[in-house]
């Protein structure tokens, strides 16, 4: 027995040293961060989940334009001196403060087709964006007759503080509120598609699995995920704990992962906590469902689900699309369209090996109830790019040429490119600002000089921020709108990713990267 306890003794020991030092670097790391502005510090009062579940539309965008009259009078209007630069995006006077666009896409906003709207899509974009993100799907949406809700969810647009203490509730209260008014804008027996990137993309799953089991909540007809977040590491419990110093007024930057000049419009650049936290907590809850609801047959009724994503994926799993949401769904006509790494022989040397295997390492056994597609190159031949084809219920691949190549320049697609043409004019590798001009064109920087003479860290500036295979992807999109019942094949999938794998090393090194500060600052 004292052996017994002298053990328990020193394995306390150990925790409490782990925990001490763990804290203590915290801490230092923090201390380390450029000192908080008034963004990082007022924080805006948002509508409460009770509030928007009893509120409408019109409700909604009263309560923001008051959110954006007091950033103005809290923040914009009382910026220090030292603050009043060119790229701050709160400074009034400077080239990339949105209220001078001519449309502020940090605002929701209601895209309507030219005539009666023959459906309805809800837009929900990422953590720390902005309806921007998701601007050029809304518009073919609209052209092809739908109406467009793309709602701005609590906490974003306005300051990075708005994220310090929003919960993942209060989004999923703004998802049904933005579903009721594309109801009441088209006929009920129109169809509904929701589009989720990243954030979003987790929010729409969850919604449609909420109206799976809630005949109040209207049921979408399509799901369209971009880069969804259905699951990030269990390492994501640190975020949480990241934050706890932060309760101590000395180390209030405790409760930021990082603080970065705010130069983005359209995107916060700084990261709270809490952001990360309400995430995890949205991905956990999302994939308890998906279990409960798998073991009672409550995903048989799930719309068909369309993703497109990275094989390479710094910010959410790549494997959990797959095995936490894939591996349950129905045979439905859903697709996985994964976008490979570009395999030209320029890049052979400098890829990692966990980079050219990626797709092998995710791909699961065939035959699958769901299409899978796989866009990329072959080194033998880099300048076609192809899209390869698995049907549902096949094992055999057929082959697409594209008209699009791979720019020699881009090794693999990121996780922030995926909803952008290479012409935005923000984050555009070619932007095309004759429409639109917001002052910068993040998507075209590729400074060269040494490390540690920048205020961002270089990730950041090397991560792609658009999209070449855009117009595949929208002709897969037009293909939902105009096939609104796709072909089913009844087939028994293999069970391979039944269980959700363990993160492999590349995904734990990759998260632990992100918690590096300023290494949350994404395009």
């Amino acid at each position: 027995m004292s052996k017994l306890k002298k053990s328990a003794k020193i394995f306390l020991l150990l925790i409490a040293v782990a925990v001490g030092t763990f804290f203590a670097v915290r801490i230092y790391d923090s201390r380390q961060m450029p000192p908080l502005d008034s963004w990082h510090t007022y924080v805006p009062s948002e509508m409460s989940a009770k509030a928007m579940d009893a509120g409408d539309w019109a409700a909604y965008l009263k309560t923001e334009d008051a959110l954006f009259k007091a950033v103005r009078s809290e923040v914009s209007d009382r910026i220090s001196p030292e603050a009043q630069t060119p790229f701050n995006r709160y400074y009034p006077e400077s080239v990339i403060y949105p209220p001078r666009y001519a449309q502020d896409w940090n605002r929701s906003y209601v895209m309507a087709p030219a005539g009666k709207p023959v459906g309805a899509a809800v837009l929900l974009h990422g953590l720390t964006d902005s309806p921007y993100s998701l601007r050029h799907i809304a518009r073919r949406y609209a052209a092809d007759g739908f109406v467009v809700i793309a709602i701005r969810l609590p906490g974003h647009g306005t300051v990075p503080a708005g994220l310090s203490n929003v919960r993942w509730e209060d989004w999923m209260a703004a998802t049904r509120l933005a579903v009721r008014e594309a109801r009441r804008l088209t006929d009920p027996a129109a169809p509904l598609h929701l589009v989720g990137f990243s954030n979003g993309g987790a929010l729409a799953v969850k919604y449609a699995l909420d109206a799976a089991e809630n005949d109040q909540l209207a049921r979408p007809d399509r799901l369209i995920l971009l880069s969804p977040m259905i699951g990030i590491t269990r390492f994501a419990r640190l975020t949480g704990i990241a934050g706890l110093p932060a309760v101590l007024p000395s180390f209030a930057k405790a409760a930021w992962l990082s603080i970065v000049p705010e130069f983005n419009p359209f995107k916060y650049n700084s990261f709270p906590v809490n952001g990360g936290r309400q995430s995890f907590r949205l991905t956990q809850a999302l994939q308890e469902q998906i279990v409960r609801m798998a073991g009672k047959d409550g995903m048989t009724t799930l719309a068909p689900v369309l993703t497109f994503q990275s094989v390479m994926d710094f910010t959410v799993s790549t494997r959990a699309i797959i095995a936490s949401l894939y591996a349950y769904l129905p045979a439905n006509g859903s697709e996985l369209v994964l976008f490979d790494v570009n395999r030209s022989v320029e890049f052979g040397p400098l890829l990692r090996r966990s980079a050219e295997t990626a797709l092998a390492r995710i791909m699961p056994e065939l035959p699958q109830p769901y299409r899978i597609t796989v866009v990329g190159n072959e080194r033998a031949d880099p300048m076609t790019t192809f899209a390869r084809i698995v049907d549902a219920g096949s094992t055999t691949e057929r082959v697409q040429p594209l008209a699009v190549r791979y720019p020699p320049e881009i090794f693999s697609m990121s996780h922030v490119s995926i909803p952008f043409p290479l012409t935005d004019p923000l984050y555009g590798l070619h932007p095309d600002t004759s429409q639109e001009d917001f002052g910068v064109q993040l998507g075209t920087l590729a400074p060269r000089g040494e490390r540690g003479a920048l205020v961002v860290n270089m990730d950041f500036l090397s991560r792609v921020a658009s999209n070449p295979f855009f117009p595949f992807m929208i002709e897969r999109i037009e293909e939902g709108i105009r096939d609104p019942r796709p072909k089913v094949v009844t087939v028994q999938p293999s069970t391979a990713y039944k269980k959700v794998p363990q993160p492999d090393a590349a995904e734990i090194e990759a998260y632990l990267t992100e918690l590096v500060p300023e290494a949350q600052a994404t395009p």
